[in-house]
């Protein structure tokens, strides 16, 4: 289904976000009603919609929206965007409306099996904000599947690893849960992963991928997702701390729409 602002969308309520590119997102995996995390969704549709367009937002008119998405029962992905109808290419200061397009989709079954990453030089603009430019994710997620790999991960020109193309990935030294210090998105996953789970969060390179024991992948629609190697590395399939990590996650109590 797909609902703009609590209607049924028409293409002309598209055109503008399919020729702008402009406007930002979460995505969220609804459960019976409850979402794990959800307050952290919210926050970020605020911050962010505050940084595109300076404009508040009212969380409890989304989750309004959100609820008509979903059916009472079973596994949903729900994906909330927000992005201004009026806004003017040459003019893009002018947009300090934006409205909310509500989407959904079947939600996979989980665990999903463990994905091979390809590294890819690349740093997306505004990292802190989950924005709807997706172009070069998934130019880079294209090229890294043509070459034989699942996904991309991204890399700084020294090799400094910052995160997936729409996950966070996590490694275990052998001692503990180590997440990259980077420019990247902080995902809600990986939040809730840190509150429930000790951990350290430095510099992780590609030269030090070898050292580690295991690593994971984390976003919302697939909670916590083995990476079993990135380029020529291989890396377990499984590990006791994945399955802790996702028995932890999936512990966290889901919040009522």
């Amino acid at each position: 289904m797909a609902e703009l602002n609590g209607k049924a969308v028409e293409v002309e309520g598209l055109q503008n976000l399919a020729l702008t590119n402009y406007g930002h997102f979460t995505s969220m995996r609804v459960e019976d009603g409850r979402v794990r995390g959800l307050s952290l969704h919210m926050e970020r549709l605020q911050r962010d919609c505050e940084t595109l367009f300076g404009a508040e937002l009212d969380p409890g008119r989304v989750r309004d929206l959100v609820r008509r998405a979903v059916p009472s029962n079973g596994a949903t992905v729900v994906r909330v965007t927000v992005f201004d109808p009026n806004l003017d290419l040459g003019h893009p200061s002018s947009a300090d409306e934006p409205r909310v397009l509500v989407t959904s989709r079947p939600a996979a079954d989980l665990p999903l099996p463990p994905l091979r990453a390809q590294s890819r030089t690349y740093t997306r603009d505004l990292p802190s904000v989950k924005s709807v430019g997706l172009f070069s994710s998934l130019h880079h997620r294209r090229t890294a599947q043509l070459n034989g790999f699942d996904d991309a991960l991204f890399v700084d020109g020294r090799g400094t690893i910052s995160e997936g193309g729409t996950w966070n990935i996590g490694f275990f030294d052998g001692d503990r849960v180590i997440w990259p210090e980077s420019g990247c998105l902080p995902g809600v996953t990986m939040r809730l992963l840190q509150q429930s789970h000790e951990h350290d969060t430095r510099p992780v390179g590609l030269a030090d991928l070898p050292r580690m024991r295991a690593a994971f992948a984390t976003n919302a629609a697939v909670g916590v997702r083995a990476v079993s190697g990135v380029d020529s590395i291989v890396l377990p399939e499984t590990h006791a701390v994945i399955d802790t990590l996702r028995k932890e996650y999936l512990e966290v109590p889901g919040e009522l729409l």
